[in-house]
């Protein structure tokens, strides 16, 4: 529920709450969770019929805050408050907009920060791997508790545009229109390569302790923010960097040492963030998750022949200067879906932002995401 402030376009102040499922939950990798919860925020007011429901998908590091604030003195609003508010592209005068905490996730949701009930201690390492298709598993029985039977609009950005589509594939009827952004039908070598390098900088540190740093009161900070630093570079363009920091130079904390380049500090801070926020164990997950996801595991790489079961209307959108999940991976989409007969638009924007740009406020991909989203029938 949200409630005003003030800040033009915003959808307020935001109470996020916990959904739990006292039902067993069997996972992809053959473990069964005995229960679970879900942190959850909504926006906006879901109609008579029930039938203008939004659900957000988060990348990677995201979590269930999506827009407005939890306090008027907060720093920041949501990780997509530019897109989700009255008024804005995804807009909540029409739209009830549900976004959520993945299962595994470290913001509430049941993950390896939250308490095993087997142990009486947290789950740590111990939380078993998660799939794509799990998430999208715990996403229906929300949609189920909400009475929600079909989506107006499945969207998310990366990891988030994957579970989306995997929505638009594997639940056809539950789901009208699907927004893909900077995604891809899998990683490549690469990919997963820069992965690993995140997971090895973690799990090398002399605090990462098999994982069961938290009985130890320990965390694995440097190690979780070398991996942020590798994976926010990746995120970002060489032509947008350059344009942001040159070479800058700025004074350290202590005198005497030498000067540090603005991109040096901005990535420093980054990690540091990251480290204070996010859980180590998670991190792992989160991107074994990414690694395993194909959408056309099942047809033998054929991936017109898994994208045919595909009834909704789907926009799809690239980045030029993305160069993690390139426009050529959204255009494979985009083949693959002409191939098989849907109803698919495209767009590349044009911009510096690189994999990030899905977040940013670029009035080219505002305008585009406005367009096509005032086209919803509710």
């Amino acid at each position: 529920m949200a409630t005003p402030f003030e800040d033009e376009g915003s959808v307020g102040l935001v109470k996020p709450r916990v959904e739990h499922f006292a039902e067993p939950f069997a996972l992809a990798c053959g473990e069964v969770l005995p229960a679970f919860d879900l942190i959850v925020e909504t926006y906006g007011t879901l109609n008579s019929s029930r039938s203008n429901a939004v659900l957000v998908c988060h990348a990677l590091s995201g979590n269930h805050h999506a827009a407005g604030k939890h306090a008027p003195e907060d720093a920041k609003p949501g990780w997509w408050d530019t897109l989700i508010g009255p008024g804005k592209p995804v807009d909540t005068n029409r739209f009830f907009v549900v976004s959520l905490n993945n299962l595994g996730g470290c913001d509430g949701s049941t993950g390896p920060n939250t308490i095993n009930p087997a142990t009486g201690e947290t789950w740590g390492p111990d939380f078993p791997d998660v799939t794509v298709n799990d998430w999208v598993n715990s996403q229906l029985a929300l949609a189920e508790r909400l009475d929600i039977d079909r989506w107006a609009v499945v969207i998310g950005g990366s990891l988030g545009g994957m579970q989306a589509l995997y929505w638009a594939v594997h639940h056809p009827g539950r789901v009208a229109n699907c927004v893909v952004l900077a995604a891809a039908p899998r990683l490549t070598a690469q990919n997963i390569a820069f992965n690993e390098i995140a997971r090895h900088a973690i799990t090398s540190d002399p605090d990462w302790l098999e994982g069961h740093y938290s009985k130890q009161q320990k965390v694995p900070a440097r190690g979780l923010a070398l991996a942020r630093m590798v994976g926010h570079l990746t995120y970002m363009s060489a032509e947008g960097m350059t344009d942001k920091f040159g070479r800058e130079r700025r004074a350290t904390e202590h005198s005497g040492e030498p000067e540090i380049f603005e991109v040096e500090s901005y990535l420093r801070y980054q990690g540091t963030q990251f480290s204070t926020r996010f859980d180590a164990n998670t991190y792992l997950l989160m991107t074994r998750a990414l690694d395993y996801f194909d959408i056309a595991d099942y047809t033998d790489g054929d991936l017109s022949a898994a994208l045919s079961p595909i009834t909704a209307r789907l926009l799809v959108v690239s980045f030029s200067s993305d160069w993690r999940f390139s426009p050529a991976r959204s255009r494979e989409i985009v083949d693959a879906l002409i191939t098989a007969s849907k109803d698919v638009s495209y767009a590349e924007i044009e911009t510096d932002g690189g994999h990030d740009a899905f977040l940013l406020n670029d009035p080219d991909y505002c305008h585009l995401m406005r367009a096509w989203l005032e086209q919803v029938t509710l």
